[in-house]
């Protein structure tokens, strides 16, 4: 299976080709920012499909995470895999930045609980726990930072990923288990997105972003002049 995968959710512009036959991953490339992926991402789409030696025709998927993340990252990501998967009659996978996070280290040891925090501003997480075997124990929600990091205590001595990985492990609670190990990240590794777009079933929905909390920016509704 060959699968085109794409991340502009968080901090970081990437893509990748991953083979699962023929040769693993063919190639890839991130790029560190925080703004700007609409005018990075599509140069950096071709240049890793003519890396990896293909046409878009000859992709059977198109992988994207979905959020939780930057509101206009996820637009960008999300439309250019919707448009790549329509251009090429191919189906296009969504998945979250919490299970991109937590995906080498649930492959790496399936005993020990996973926790994933990605950072939502103003002491609030986005949050999802997972225990042995990748099973999910606390599902994807948005959470105070205080009361992450007790649930993440109370799933025992968990590994904590994500780009509040950090966060959670400052506030850690006196007298629990410390946390089994801390991998810190601003963005999930992009070859991990691509093999779990390969895993992924399709479902023929459209991919959607993920959103765990309403936009911070509203409509100014008092600001709007009278109809005449």
């Amino acid at each position: 299976m060959r699968v085109l995968a794409i991340d502009t959710a968080l901090a970081a512009c990437a893509a990748a080709v991953l083979d699962t036959v023929q040769g693993g991953m063919l190639a890839q490339e991130t790029l560190g920012m925080v703004r700007g992926h609409a005018e990075a991402l599509m140069p950096l789409i071709q240049r890793v499909m003519e890396r990896a030696g293909l046409a878009f025709a000859h992709l059977d998927r198109i992988a994207v995470t979905t959020g939780p993340g930057s509101f206009t990252g996820l637009r960008v990501g999300i439309a250019a895999a919707r448009g790549i998967a329509l251009a090429a009659g191919k189906p296009a996978i969504g998945l979250t930045t919490l299970a991109a996070f937590a995906a080498p280290l649930i492959s790496a040891d399936q005993t020990v609980p996973v926790v994933t925090a990605v950072d939502a501003r103003h002491d609030h997480v986005y949050l999802q726990i997972f225990g042995p075997g990748g099973r999910t124990l606390v599902a994807p929600r948005l959470a105070s930072l205080r009361d992450a990091v007790q649930r993440a205590a109370a799933s025992g001595a968990p590994r904590l990923t994500g780009n509040a990985a950090e966060l959670l492990a400052a506030a850690w609670p006196a007298g629990e288990p410390p946390p089994a190990a801390l991998a810190q990240a601003a963005a999930p590794d992009i070859a991990w997105v691509a093999r779990l777009g390969a895993a992924a079933e399709t479902t023929g929905a459209p991919v959607k972003p993920f959103y765990l909390r309403a936009p911070d920016a509203q409509p100014q509704d008092a600001a709007q002049l009278p109809r005449r």
